[in-house]
């Protein structure tokens, strides 16, 4: 599964709040919660996200093996 933990922490180290995020890129409440709850994003909004933090996609998303499938 993707998680977005790393988000949280390139985002607190360049000062960025939910809000300034929110506002740069133009996304909603909504979709910050699912980035919260690793729920699913597109791709277009991590394009964005990106691009307003001026980073790599590996600095807010990773993909760890979802062991409850198991």
């Amino acid at each position: 599964m993707i998680i977005f933990d790393k988000l949280w922490i390139t985002m607190k180290k360049k000062g960025v709040s939910t809000y300034k995020l929110r506002e740069q890129c133009g996304i909603d409440s909504k979709t910050i919660r699912r980035l919260r709850a690793n729920e699913n994003i597109e791709t277009k909004t991590l394009d964005k996200i990106c691009s307003a933090l001026n980073c790599r996609i590996e600095d807010i998303a990773e993909y760890v093996e979802n062991t409850d499938d198991k």
